[in-house]
């Protein structure tokens, strides 16, 4: 048994307690360094190595213990990690473990969504702050939002790679205004952001300056690692700062529609049988690939492998909407909350489309693979190594 082990079979042994308020037991954990394995002790880990850590996770879950698993998911706290100040980590990292800090993105715009490196969002230096002035959208959880994480341009001579910066933007300030944007499901979680003189202390910028689109692409990597290996229910959210807020419910359905096949009696046509193991082989080699994914996150930065397991999950949803259509038959077309099975499959069905879209587009997601995975030729760039004032605008 190795150290990690024990010392992990000591800490549920006697510590753990099934009638424990989860709270607490998420403070316990976080405060004793098991909820981010991998992570230096300094910061609320335990400095294991990714194999050790993964012995540590199935021995939590074999018990059925939580708490692991923020070293991989918790985009907020891996970015404050990775490119924060020791100030700045002092003040987040434990309060963002806690999720204790409501958080959004403040990443995609009007005119760059596809293309973020074409913002145009401004952040101009005025002594100790920057004065913020542009538009987001698309914003998850802006409404409740304590920090926004910003890109926002900083030098327009530079090509637009470049002259961008990463900020920890304060919401709650007069000069930001979230206006919320409807979606197919009813619901109503992206939102507009309007940026008006609004202020940022310079203290609160990760990274270099000029050089904030090395920190959004580990940002990006938290964010398509827990996309691509979701293991969540139906409109399971944080109600505060951890990544499943950011991007909704990640519904991972094989056991539901084993138990919706038999109930239609339809669980030994060959046909569903086949569509059902489909699925639950398609889930289990996403999750293999979020493994590996980490791993190679872990070895050296940002990992391309991650947009393998984003994408292959959009699809993977879109797959069980249809299989659920499929074994709900005509009752499927119908509408309205009186049942609630044929009201969840309309909105995995529509929310399926979200997944394709939050996160970089199934488009993206593709291009990355294909240039960074398969080494494909990349698309050509005409404007990636000039000034990005001198870029025209599109309209």
């Amino acid at each position: 048994m190795s150290q990690a082990i024990q010392e992990a079979s000591e800490f549920i042994s006697t510590h753990w307690d099934p009638t424990i308020d989860p709270d607490v037991w998420r403070e316990t954990v976080v405060d004793s360094g098991w909820a981010a394995l991998r992570w230096p002790k300094e910061w609320f880990g335990r400095g294991l190595s990714d194999d050790e850590a993964a012995e540590v996770e199935e021995l939590f879950l074999s018990k059925g213990v939580p708490g692991p698993g923020q070293d991989k998911t918790n985009l907020w706290a891996g970015t404050m990690l990775s490119y924060g100040s020791d100030e700045l980590k002092s003040q987040f990292m434990r309060k963002l473990l806690l999720d204790e800090i409501a958080m959004c993105l403040l990443y995609s715009e009007p005119g760059a969504g596809s293309d973020l490196a074409g913002i145009r969002t401004t952040a101009l230096r005025d002594g100790n702050e920057w004065v913020v002035n542009g538009q987001k959208v698309w914003t998850s959880g802006a409404k409740s939002a304590d920090y926004g994480m910003l890109i926002a341009r900083t030098d327009w001579d530079q090509p637009k790679h470049r002259g961008i910066s990463f900020f920890w933007l304060p919401m709650k300030q007069s000069g930001v205004e979230v206006r919320p944007l409807r979606q197919a499901t009813g619901d109503a979680r992206f939102n507009e952001v309007f940026i008006t003189d609004a202020r940022v202390p310079d203290t609160h910028r990760l990274g270099e300056l000029n050089s904030g689109w090395m920190v959004l692409q580990t940002a990006l990597m938290y964010e398509r690692v827990a996309m691509g290996g979701g293991r969540r229910g139906p409109a399971s959210r944080s109600s505060k700062g951890a990544t499943a807020a950011a991007h909704g419910s990640i519904p991972m359905p094989d056991t539901s529609l084993i138990g919706l096949a038999r109930k239609m009696g339809k669980q030994s046509d060959p046909h569903v049988r086949q569509e059902l193991m489909k699925l639950h082989c398609w889930r289990m080699t996403n999750e293999w690939n979020a493994e590996r994914a980490r791993a190679a996150a872990e070895a050296g930065g940002a990992s391309p492998l991650a947009s393998l397991g984003k994408l292959n999950m959009a699809q993977l949803l879109h797959f069980a909407a249809r299989v659920q259509g499929h074994l709900l038959g005509m009752n499927a077309t119908l509408s309205g909350e009186e049942d609630s099975v044929i009201y969840a499959h309309n909105y995995s069905q529509l929310n399926a489309y979200f997944f394709s879209i939050g996160g970089g587009t199934d488009q993206i997601q593709r291009n990355i693979i294909g240039e960074r995975v398969l080494g494909l030729p990349k698309e050509p760039e005409t404007d990636r190594n000039i000034a990005f004032k001198e870029v025209p605008v599109r309209g």
